[in-house]
């Protein structure tokens, strides 16, 4: 890629945010139950069945893809709403999402660990 094609590229990510509307504000809400803990999403003006989660490792991340147009070619861009690592007390094997009304929700059970862990020890032999 040539040094104009990136300044063209750099542009117009730039002006993405004014010409599109201005940026849109992520809403994430985590609230903890008895058998998990539930992360609700919210992105204004972004579909909630197009908002992608993924677990890499024990790494959860949720975002979204915008698609624009740079030199006659469709650039995707993703947007990161949500990259954190989980605790070893999260199943990360069972999250579960699904779509309610307006928000992508999202299901982090807890594991057998969530109730902490105990083992004697000893340090001698008998």
């Amino acid at each position: 890629m040539k040094k104009e094609q990136y300044y063209e590229l750099l542009t117009s990510v730039d002006v993405m945010n004014t010409l599109n509307g201005g940026r849109t504000e992520p809403v994430v809400n985590i609230k903890k139950h008895d058998q998990f803990r539930e992360m609700r999403v919210k992105v204004p003006g972004i579909d909630p069945e197009t908002i992608q989660l993924e677990v890499n490792d024990n790494t959860v991340s949720v975002f979204y893809v915008r698609n624009f147009v740079s030199f006659d070619k469709e650039v995707q861009l993703p947007h990161t709403v949500y990259n954190q690592p989980q605790p070893y007390f999260i199943d990360v094997t069972n999250i579960n999402a699904h779509v309610e009304g307006s928000e992508l929700v999202i299901q982090l059970p807890f594991n057998r660990l969530a109730q902490g862990y105990h083992k004697n020890i000893p340090t001698r032999e008998e």
